[in-house]
């Protein structure tokens, strides 16, 4: 007489474990894959409407008109995954870059001009801190006071004139090159380095996370977000200055409206990118391939001489769709919580 024990009843009876996905299956189920996806169908679609547009000259430029876009989609990265948002960036932008331009030309030595422009900027990206963090302003309203205030002051300074003749100390980030590579594009490159870095190697960057993500139980469990917040739109300014030094670099001088409508592309590429208005997600791979994303559109619609009021129009319909797929993702999530 056999006797079956339960243990080999249990394990007649138990069912195999189901195969792993197939490598397929889990890039479909990648959250970047997406928006890899529509980079790649754009430069195809670019690639058969203009014959140009498959140059390496056309790719050094597209990554050359990314630069500003995408080293302040940088620090805007760490403001919108803590769930609040910067308008302000286009007028930090124009404002900075204008006063250190007028120092310069007013004798002070270039590299004093760049230190001038990123504590400028910084310092607007500190007001904006202090007032979301401590004095608990909605970032919404904040920074859109901010724009208007400093594209005003702007406007003031420079009674609506360019400034020319800038040294090339105050112009080497923006408009130099090292070999055949224009200097930018190596910036851009280090900024996103160093903004995965923190994101994903810093207590900063977990920090971030945590309280974009619940600033109450961030706060409970021992993390300073009000010194978060502050530091994610500080380095958000900070960013906003180096942006316009790279502006003033590729113009060779500093206008008034530079920077006019940056916030949109920024918050576009952001958003487009992956990163949740909600707070609490987002990545700086995500963000980079967002600004691609927007630069092979800008310049693919520049090649076929489309108007530039489409670009617009595409910019604003992108960010549209990106924000109903991130609200339409957080109701399913919370159905399936529940």
């Amino acid at each position: 007489m056999v006797i079956t024990t339960s243990t080999e009843k249990t394990a007649e009876t138990r069912s195999p474990d189901p195969p792993p996905p197939s490598v397929l299956r889990r890039l479909a189920g990648h959250p970047r894959t997406p928006i890899i996806v529509a980079l790649v169908l754009a430069c195809v679609a670019m690639a058969f409407l203009s014959d140009s547009f498959l140059s390496s000259r056309n790719f050094t430029n597209i990554l050359t008109q990314s630069t500003v876009v995408g080293i302040a989609a940088v620090g805007a990265t760490l403001v919108i995954i803590t769930g609040g948002i910067d308008l302000s960036v286009g007028a930090n932008v124009a404002l900075a870059g204008m006063i250190a331009s007028q120092l310069v030309n007013g004798g002070l030595a270039g590299f004093l001009g760049v230190l001038a422009c990123l504590v400028i900027a910084a310092t607007i990206g500190a007001f904006n801190g202090i007032s979301v963090a401590w004095l608990r302003l909605a970032p919404f309203i904040v920074t859109l006071a901010v724009l208007g205030m400093a594209r005003g002051l702007t406007l003031q300074l420079s009674q609506g004139q360019s400034v020319y003749g800038l040294p090339s100390g105050l112009t080497w980030l923006g408009g130099a090159t090292i070999g055949a590579v224009p200097v930018p594009v190596f910036l851009l490159a280090a900024m996103f380095l160093v903004g995965h870095l923190v994101l994903s190697r810093t207590t900063l960057g977990h920090q971030i996370y945590a309280v974009g993500g619940n600033r109450q139980a961030a706060r409970l469990s021992g993390i300073p977000d009000k010194r978060v917040l502050f530091h994610a739109y500080l380095i958000a300014g900070a960013c906003a200055g180096l942006a316009a030094l790279v502006l003033v670099g590729r113009l060779g001088a500093a206008t008034p409206t530079a920077g006019t409508g940056l916030e949109l592309q920024v918050i576009a590429a952001v958003v487009i990118g992956g990163t949740s208005l909600f707070g609490g997600k987002g990545s700086m791979v995500g963000t980079l391939i967002g600004v691609l994303l927007i630069g092979v559109i800008n310049n693919g619609l520049t090649l076929l001489n489309v108007s530039p009021f489409w670009v617009q129009f595409i910019q604003g319909a992108l960010i549209l769709v990106a924000v109903l797929l991130d609200a339409f993702n957080q109701r399913r999530l919370s159905v399936t919580d529940a």
